[in-house]
């Protein structure tokens, strides 16, 4: 059947080496018939496979004008390179068997999986549900070690996983970017899995990098500890918004919410009307157990890491602590596969957008698509610096901060920290040493 479906798409169209190809399909058809043997199968649907396929060829490249001597020539080629394959089947005692391309588009409840072979011919198309086990069953039908990209969504570590255990090879891909490569205007299920195929088959799939196991466990306490600590940010504004609403303040001190100021902002809340004290109440309990939480967290942490090579040398960059490090080194993983510094800040999102055309260039905001731990780290880092910049007043670090605020303001110049201390982080866990002061320690006329 396969045959005959290539032998169609040949009819009343003249080319020399679509003939010769058409041939050789009778010829394997008639061996497979007189000796159906599995290798004789395997022969005669490989070359029809490549009738079907350069058949399609044939026709696309004719129809973009392509002279027909060099798409004889293509033709020809691809025929060669089919019968070679067969030939090398046939020394080794059995079929070239070639891996597949899988791709999946998952989602909450199920995982459309689509596979191809090396030709772009699909093979199956798949709904799996998501059960414990159903897509390592699925893929151990097929040959072990072939890609399966997967884009980064909510829930892939544990298709990860499955994947792994099915002896396949996972490939996280870049869900943004892979969508503009695709390029289609529609969007579908099917189409997002056959893009993601067409880029692994032409080698163009933007892939991430896939940290282990046990390195996605332990990032869970440095994470889950900054989305507390921003839970309790968020609720110390919220406490002295309320405050401001009555024109109460506590002027006494600078921390409203250290042991002195605490005790002071308990007379303030009296002053509240009723409705407004129970629920600034609820809230100041609320900030109390969120401390708690965030204080076994940081405990958990000191006893799960202790101080490796690579975090000791990250505490010698300037406003870079043990927990800081934690952060920095369990989110950058293996420092080699960044090229150069700049790609680490840029992938730490630290690096402003740029926009330049005709001769002119205008730098924006820092990137959001980046990870944004590595960046809450950075910016952190910097902060401490620009609160403590007058313990060292000479360091690169803090005339960087003056230089840059001095004329483009506050947030600029943090900006402009933490991308320092993301190319720092580049060389220190690059070349194993400690942080040194640049060699250029520029100064600028204000400052001298």
């Amino acid at each position: 059947q396969l045959c005959q479906e290539a032998l169609k798409k040949t009819e009343g169209v003249e080319s020399k080496a679509l003939d010769n190809m058409v041939f050789k399909v009778t010829v394997a058809v008639d061996i497979f018939l007189k000796k159906p043997t599995a290798k004789n199968e395997e022969n005669a649907e490989i070359t029809g496979r490549a009738v079907s396929e350069n058949a399609t060829f044939y026709t696309a490249l004719m129809a973009a004008n392509v002279p027909k001597a060099r798409v004889e020539e293509f033709i020809e080629k691809r025929a060669d390179e089919e019968l070679r394959i067969i030939e090398e089947g046939r020394k080794a005692g059995k079929p070239k068997k070639q891996m597949e391309n899988i791709a999946f588009d998952s989602h909450k409840r199920y995982t459309l999986c689509s596979v191809e072979d090396g030709r772009g011919m699909i093979l199956s198309e798949e709904r799996i549900g998501h059960e414990r086990g159903a897509i390592r069953k699925h893929l151990e039908q097929f040959t072990p070690g072939s890609p399966v990209a997967v884009e980064t969504i909510g829930n892939w570590y544990w298709i990860v996983d499955e994947i792994e255990q099915a002896g396949m090879e996972p490939r996280l891909v870049h869900a943004r970017k892979a969508k503009l490569m695709i390029g289609c205007v529609n969007k579908t299920d099917k189409l997002d899995v056959r893009g993601l195929n067409r880029l692994q088959r032409v080698g163009t799939l933007p892939t991430v990098w896939i940290p282990s196991g046990e390195i996605r466990d332990q990032r869970d306490l440095p994470r889950t500890r900054m989305f507390l600590v921003g839970q309790r940010t968020q609720m110390k504004n919220r406490i002295q918004a309320t405050l401001a609403k009555y024109a109460l303040e506590v002027r006494e001190v600078s921390d409203v919410f250290g042991v002195r100021g605490r005790e002071l902002l308990a007379e303030r809340v009296k002053e509240l009307p009723p409705h407004t004290r129970f629920a600034m109440e609820r809230q100041l309990e609320q900030l109390d157990g969120l401390a708690r939480e965030i204080k076994l967290l940081e405990e958990k942490m000191k006893e799960v890491f202790t101080e490796t090579e690579e975090i000791r040398l990250l505490r010698t960059a300037p406003g870079i602590g043990f927990l800081l490090g934690v952060v920095i080194s369990l989110e950058v993983g293996d420092v080699n596969r960044f090229p150069g510094p700049d790609r680490l800040a840029s992938y730490s999102g630290v690096t402003p957008r740029v926009h330049s055309s005709g001769g002119k260039t205008r730098h924006g905001g820092l990137r959001t698509d980046v990870n944004q731990y590595l960046k809450w780290a950075f910016v952190e880092a910097a902060n401490s610096i620009c609160l403590n910049r007058g313990n060292w007043p000479d360091r690169h670090v803090s005339r960087l901060f003056e230089r840059i605020r001095a004329r483009k303001g506050y947030a600029r110049a943090i900006g402009a920290v933490a991308r320092h201390l993301a190319e720092a982080t580049y060389w220190i866990l690059k070349k194993r040493e400690e942080y040194q002061e640049p060699k250029s320690n520029r100064i600028s006329p204000k400052e001298t």
